[in-house]
């Protein structure tokens, strides 16, 4: 089959051992990002197969009609940038498998703790200053004793947490009504309401997945209740936010400062947008993920659905009335 992997920037995949996978079909790996559609219909007008790389490609019915040989998009996790509905009525079948049990993103758990210990310790700025001659700038924070608020009850969360223990940080815990329920009775601490987790914390990590119901979740006054000292940390999803919402945080000194991994625009590369240069913000370039081994990981489960749709067997379809009308 003719398959199309998008936004492979680095031309990583070609190097990681699940790429073997795909011998015997005819891959095509594109290194660059594009969201003009006739450019895309123009690269993907021969695609059967494609592949997508996390949500950095919105598939959009627009294109989808463009497409008229693609049968298949294999990708990981959620899916609220590809058109389901579109698919189905172009008749091209969504396989993607849902992490479940035992599938815990260490890559963006560790990531996490980075921008943590970065953020208390002011690492970017000493960072600076040291390469400059001019040795130490300011005083940062201690860890230990203080406390770290998570917010989403979910395995990344959990083992940010175990982290925090590790350095002898206090853990407070908001979540959904299902997800405070588990947090209780696995004896964690839940905070008593939304406004003291957000008005007691050091530092308040989001650990939580983008779903219509999830989007703009974190507030304007949320973040009003955020101390002066505190740090808000987001390696998830930007759209978990309100709109503006941490940038005017920022600027009202609520939190103090932030440290994220992911922008509501991406590739994000205009140095002057006004949160990425936020004097306050420590930023990277959603990376939460982006490790040989996760990446391995990740993609050998993305090969194995072309695999099974080539077999006739399709795994973890999303719209499988398409496979029932084939």
């Amino acid at each position: 089959m003719k398959i199309h992997i998008l936004d492979d920037w680095f031309d990583t995949l070609r190097g990681l051992p699940s790429f073997a996978k795909l011998a015997g079909h005819d891959v095509t790996v594109w290194a660059d990002h594009t969201d003009d559609i006739d450019t895309l219909a123009d690269r993907l007008s021969e695609a059967e197969v494609l592949i997508l790389f996390r949500e950095r490609t919105a598939i959009t019915r627009a294109l989808l009609e463009r497409l008229p040989n693609l049968k298949l998009i294999s990708q990981r996790g959620v899916y609220p940038h590809v058109d389901v509905n579109a698919c189905s009525d172009n008749g091209v079948l969504l396989c993607s498998k849902q992490p479940k049990g035992g599938g815990t993103n260490y890559a963006a758990a560790e990531l996490t703790w980075a921008l943590i210990l970065a953020a208390m310790r002011d690492l970017p700025t000493q960072m600076a200053s040291a390469k400059a001659g001019k040795w130490q700038a300011g005083v940062g924070k201690t860890l230990h004793g203080r406390t770290l608020g998570l917010f989403g009850y979910g395995r990344i969360a959990r083992t940010v947490a175990r982290y925090a223990e590790a350095f002898g940080m206090h853990v407070l815990w908001w979540a959904s009504d299902d997800g405070r329920t588990r947090a209780a009775g696995d004896g964690a601490h839940v905070a008593p309401s939304r406004e003291a987790f957000f008005s007691s914390c050091d530092v308040i990590s989001l650990h939580v997945r983008l779903k219509p119901e999830t989007r703009g979740l974190i507030t304007t006054e949320d973040f009003a209740n955020m101390r002066s000292d505190s740090v808000f940390v987001n390696t998830s999803r930007a759209c978990l936010v309100a709109s503006d919402a941490l940038l005017d945080g920022l600027n009202n000194g609520h939190p103090g400062s932030a440290a994220i991994d992911v922008f509501d625009t991406e590739p994000l590369t205009d140095a002057n947008d006004a949160l990425l240069a936020h004097p306050n913000l420590i930023a990277t370039p959603h990376i939460g993920f982006v490790t040989e081994d996760e990446f391995d990981k990740q993609f050998t489960d993305i090969y194995d659905q072309i695999t099974d749709f080539a077999d006739e067997n399709p795994s973890h379809m999303i719209n499988p009335e398409v496979w029932a009308r084939t």
